[in-house]
């Protein structure tokens, strides 16, 4: 295996009008300095958790010095930040029930065409169970699901506090109930999102629980249409492409991949990528306002010193990559976000490290189960990522796979991925296509513009992730939530029965999709 270049120590940020206020960073520094130097603190620590939608892994200030991110670069630099995560399944509704339970999609089985989420999966949901052993939860955004049978405001009995929206949500906090008293100091709805988690904290406080706010940012997802203050500071200008930018870098790869809604729409990052990058990128900085809103609060409130801050996606983007422009494929840009998280109990020795682990989306449950000191349901598929905040070069597994249940039959498929490495299959032979094997070298080939599954020199590697996929694929017959539609996956999936032998892999009937939750 080709040895893995190490990440670039991560630049101060240059965006200064965005640095965080004097005051701030002088209580920052004395909360840091009074935390104890162990995680294992005599009181449970706070933990919130931010999510934005659809954020690239290369879409955020410390990856790419385009998009103006201070509060999240601070955050980098005073905790952890991973280089290789993934979401198993690039799609929101089936991401963010598996950020919440800790299972892949076929385990919990929700998402668009597939159904609703099970009452029970949620009841097991870190919130939830965080909540029954006394900690004060809250939520705030886009919950991304619906509870089957049940109605959408069943949701809210979940939490203490709560001001989650159905379907997509709204750019605008005043159409958006659970924030809409903000929307005359706060028109759009990140900073929203911010003002309402600052009274919350202070509501938690009073309370003299632990707190767990979980806070789901509509943004960077379509429309782009940021707030007017963030949109001025892109006006005008022009993005670098990726190497890998355009349809002409996508021609190598399966014609199964262009079938996806990615290569028939999204087109605006073919058509326009300025005008669609400054869009997207003034979202993103409207989210990192939300957060530097947040983090003062809790400065002020005296809780910044035991409050542990998570921040990642429910899905990449590609961004015009290999000509796509939408996720659901499992390209890096599509099924990649940032991560970040900060524990200011730990010694500062750790502020800044840099993890390659290869960690997933259903992490993020294991993790917060952990930090709170809460079992988490035993069999869940996440794991906890707290040894790598103070042992960033080491391992919590060696391959994870990726999904595509949902969509355009043509263009689903299961991949896996490994250190440096990346298997997928497309199984589908219909239309004058041909069953494909993809491998790419991500080591060396980050970009993934080279398939070298037909190389003979990376034969025992293909050998190895091939093992891994068929061993993942009889996980799905064994596990699979039933009467979701997953018990077709492990035959179509399957890379030793042939085409010819596969029953036609017909479309559901779509289930589970509410009125404007196009994903």
């Amino acid at each position: 295996m080709p040895p893995r270049t190490p990440s670039p120590p991560l630049p101060p940020s240059p965006h200064l009008p965005f640095s965080p206020s004097p005051r701030l960073s002088v209580t920052l520094t004395l909360c840091l300095a009074a935390a104890t130097a162990v995680v294992a603190a005599a009181a449970p620590p706070n933990i919130l958790f931010l999510f934005s939608d659809d954020q690239t892994a290369r879409a955020i200030g410390y990856q790419n010095p385009e998009v103006i991110t201070p509060h999240l670069d601070q955050l980098a630099r005073e905790g952890v930040r991973f280089t290789h995560h993934y979401n198993t399944t690039s799609i929101c509704m089936a991401s963010r029930c598996s950020v919440l339970t800790g299972l892949y999609e076929y385990r919990h089985g929700c998402n668009f065409e597939h159904g609703d989420l099970e009452r029970r999966f949620l009841e097991q949901s870190y919130p939830v169970l965080l909540r029954r052993a006394g900690y004060y939860t809250g939520f705030a955004g886009k919950i991304g699901f619906d509870l089957q049978g049940e109605k959408f405001e069943t949701l809210a009995g979940f939490f203490d506090q709560w001001a989650g929206g159905p379907g997509q949500t709204y750019y605008e906090a005043a159409k958006n109930a659970g924030i809409a008293k903000y929307a005359d100091r706060h028109p759009h709805s990140s900073r929203a999102y911010g003002a309402w988690s600052v009274d919350f904290i202070s509501a938690a406080k009073r309370t003299g629980k632990p707190f767990c706010l979980s806070v789901s940012f509509k943004a960077p997802h379509l429309p782009f249409t940021p707030d007017p203050q963030d949109a001025r500071l892109y006006a005008g200008k022009k993005f670098t492409r990726p190497p890998n930018y355009g349809v002409e870098h996508g021609r190598h790869l399966s014609a199964q991949s262009r079938t996806s809604r990615a290569a028939t729409g999204y087109r605006e990052w073919i058509n326009d990528y300025d005008n669609a990058a400054a869009a997207y990128y003034a979202l993103i900085t409207g989210v990192d306002a939300a957060v530097g809103m947040i983090r003062e609060a809790l400065a002020r409130e005296g809780l910044a010193g035991n409050t542990v801050i998570l921040f990642t996606s429910d899905n990449g983007y590609s961004m015009g990559a290999h000509g796509f422009g939408d996720k659901v494929l499992p390209y890096e840009e599509a099924s990649k976000s940032p991560l970040i998280i900060y524990d200011p109990r730990l010694p500062r020795t750790h502020a800044g490290a840099v993890s390659q682990a290869l960690t997933a989306n259903v992490d993020v449950a294991a993790t917060i189960h952990a930090l709170a000191g809460v079992p988490a349901p035993a069999g869940i598929d996440g794991k906890s990522l707290l040894p790598l905040l103070t042992a960033p070069q080491g391992r919590v597994r060696d391959t994870l796979p990726l999904f595509n249940f949902w969509g355009a039959a043509s263009a689903q498929a299961m991949a896996i991925v490994a250190p440096g490495w990346k298997y997928i299959h497309w199984y589908y032979g219909g239309d004058g296509m041909t069953p494909t094997e993809e491998l790419f070298a991500l080591a060396e080939d980050p970009y993934e513009m080279t398939n070298v599954a037909g190389d003979a020199r990376h034969a025992a590697q293909l050998a190895t992730l091939r093992r891994a996929y068929d061993a993942e694929l009889a996980a799905i017959q064994a596990r699979l939530a039933p009467g979701h539609d997953y018990e077709k996956y492990p035959v179509l999936f399957s890379r030793t029965i042939p085409w010819s032998e596969k029953p036609a892999p017909a479309r559901p009937a779509p289930k589970g999709k509410r009125k404007g939750a196009n994903p």
